[in-house]
């Protein structure tokens, strides 16, 4: 569990990992240079939990730098990752456990909520994600992230054979953690059941910049289409093109018309060089190649004249 200036929320996270019905649990927790009393919280739950509770410091590296400082530091053969603000039903691991001996999985996974601020009444709905391992698991994976990172349960062997958690795009390493698993095992298995929580709480969450984390979330299904041939080989080629840049091309219309025009410009510009387009997108992605200021003054008188 990585944190920072995490003191709102610390306790209830921390306390849900802990107190997970029927199942031993090791919490490495990874102060990442906090300001505020995440730490000083931490300290006064140590005194609760004993050596169930780790406090390490880290001096604001980021989350996925403290994540693999809290796996080096890990005991348990089977892992999970928790954010600092987020939470779990109480019988996450138990549940989760359960299926991966039950199968002999390598990874369980469950469904999430979102619940917090910008979302209609406080809560969106729940969320169950397909049975990936009934279809085409790598097909799935290249369409988007299958489930945040406090959403499955793992084998400790599997996260070490690739190397943990890459540092490069951080609004994408979850993701970039799942689609390289699939290069070690696609034996998973799912729990149709909503056991994880995800808070939105603001624009400081790295998921908050949202043409950086398409952006990122491109490069991972790039890399991974370009280290694992075989395992792509049977998409065929223009499926493999839709499937990596086909979203940066769709985001991209979606943010110019939320006016989000300086994230549009970012992605409709990366989609005009991947030539993952038809000439009917062609004059927003021309549009899209001029000083923002510029592409900004001609969205503005086109919204003028179309107004009534």
């Amino acid at each position: 569990m990585p944190a920072y200036n995490a003191a709102p929320y610390v306790e209830q996270a921390v306390r849900c990992a802990l107190d997970q019905a029927g199942a031993e649990v090791e919490l490495l927790f990874v102060d990442d240079g906090s300001t505020d009393t995440t730490a000083e919280i931490v300290q006064r739950l140590q005194a609760e939990y004993g050596p169930r509770l780790t406090l390490l410091r880290g001096a604001r590296g980021g989350p996925y730098p403290a994540r693999n400082r809290a796996l080096q530091a890990a005991r348990g053969e089977f892992v999970a990752f928790l954010d600092a603000d987020d939470w779990w039903e109480p019988d996450f691991v138990t549940t989760l456990l359960q299926a991966l001996q039950a199968s002999g999985a390598d990874i369980a996974y469950c469904g999430w909520r979102n619940v917090g601020e910008g979302i209609s009444g406080g809560r969106a709905e729940p969320y169950v994600p397909p049975a990936y391992e009934d279809g085409d698991p790598v097909e799935h994976f290249l369409r988007g992230c299958p489930w945040p990172i406090h959403g499955a349960l793992l084998r400790r062997q599997v996260v070490d054979a690739v190397g943990g958690f890459s540092e490069r795009l951080f609004s994408s390493m979850d993701y970039d953690l799942w689609i390289r698993l699939l290069a070690v095992t696609r034996n998973m298995v799912r729990v149709p059941r909503v056991l994880a929580y995800y808070r939105w709480h603001g624009s400081g969450q790295i998921s908050a910049v949202k043409w950086r984390q398409v952006l990122h979330a491109w490069q991972v299904r790039r890399d991974f289409v370009a280290a694992n041939p075989a395992l792509v080989a049977h998409l065929g080629a223009a499926r493999r093109r839709e499937l990596v840049d086909g979203p940066l091309l769709e985001q991209g219309r979606t943010l110019f018309w939320r006016r989000d025009l300086e994230g549009a410009r970012h992605l409709l510009r990366r989609a005009l060089a991947t030539g993952a387009w038809r000439a009917a997108d062609l004059p927003l992605l021309a549009a899209a190649q001029l000083p923002l200021p510029v592409f900004a003054a001609l969205v503005r008188r086109a919204d003028s004249r179309s107004r009534p």
